[in-house]
């Protein structure tokens, strides 16, 4: 059985790697770099910011969204960008959102999390707004499989705030109520959990009933956006998260990416480094 995706996750954290780097082939950065608005231009852009990454980030995280623009052709070129990052050794984070129920849920559950898809990430975002017990079948995929998970629960969209802040139960926020089930959800991951949830880092945690000082023998990831180009900044993390900055995993990409492809393998290196010396 594979090694479970919160172990290997360990390793990179051990590693002093927490930098998580996007994929966004956004069509503005795919005209500064000169590659083309098309899926051609998308999988160029891609490969070459795998290729910048694999020296210097451990974890990549392809935004499906602009791939999946373009069609057929943007998820053939989609394939080939993920079969270059899991060649390269790094962790890839799939950005798909995705959250549906009973056999449809087992569906984007196995397109996402089989080993030999060709659309196999080591782990996939899901959106809990059906409940979280509807992602069972996601859960159950990447127990088997060695994968993992991140639920959104605390997002930095001002249009989530309404929902994501309602009183559920117990005076608890949706939020709250979230990332409480991701982190009941056993895991065979032995320090760092293979289910982790996703907060923004430009939030205040406290407006979305999350306690910094809620501790956990096992750490539970949070993959952070809003880092870099949203605001965030990363030497803040331990204050923002509390007990949960152990897990931090700081998300940028716009702030590497649109540096361009001549200086992306410099910015991303620094960056890197820089992040390593706050968590050290």
């Amino acid at each position: 059985m594979r090694e479970p995706f919160g172990s290997r996750l360990a390793e990179a954290f051990d590693a002093g790697q927490r930098l998580c780097l996007g994929i966004d082939p956004h069509a503005h950065l795919l005209s500064e770099w000169g590659v083309g608005d098309t899926a051609e231009g998308a999988r160029e852009f891609g490969l070459r910011v795998v290729e910048a990454a694999s020296d210097h980030v451990a974890i990549v995280k392809p935004q499906i969204a602009f791939f999946e623009r373009f069609g057929s052709a943007g998820f053939a070129a989609l394939e080939e960008v993920l079969a270059a990052a899991r060649a390269a050794g790094l962790l890839v984070i799939g950005d798909v959102k995705r959250g549906e129920i009973g056999s449809s849920m087992h569906g984007y559950a196995s397109a996402w999390l089989t080993p030999g898809s060709p659309l196999e990430v080591d782990a996939m975002t899901l959106n809990p707004y059906l409940g979280v017990g509807a992602l069972r079948p996601a859960f159950d995929a990447a127990e088997e499989h060695g994968k993992g998970a991140f639920v959104l629960a605390a997002t930095s969209n001002p249009e989530a705030a309404a929902l994501q802040q309602a009183v559920v139960s117990e005076s608890q926020c949706v939020a709250a109520h979230v990332v409480d089930d991701v982190r009941a959800r056993p895991s065979r991951a032995q320090r760092v959990s293979s289910f982790g949830v996703v907060i923004g880092a430009t939030l205040d945690l406290a407006d979305f009933g999350l306690r910094a000082d809620d501790a956990n023998d096992l750490i539970t990831p949070v993959l952070a956006p809003g880092f870099g180009a949203q605001g965030a900044d990363a030497s803040d993390a331990r204050q923002i998260f509390g007990s949960l900055a152990p897990g931090v995993i700081v998300s940028e990409s716009r702030s590497i990416l649109s540096v361009g492809p001549h200086d992306i393998a410099r910015v991303a290196a620094a960056r890197a480094t820089e992040v390593r010396n706050i968590f050290v």
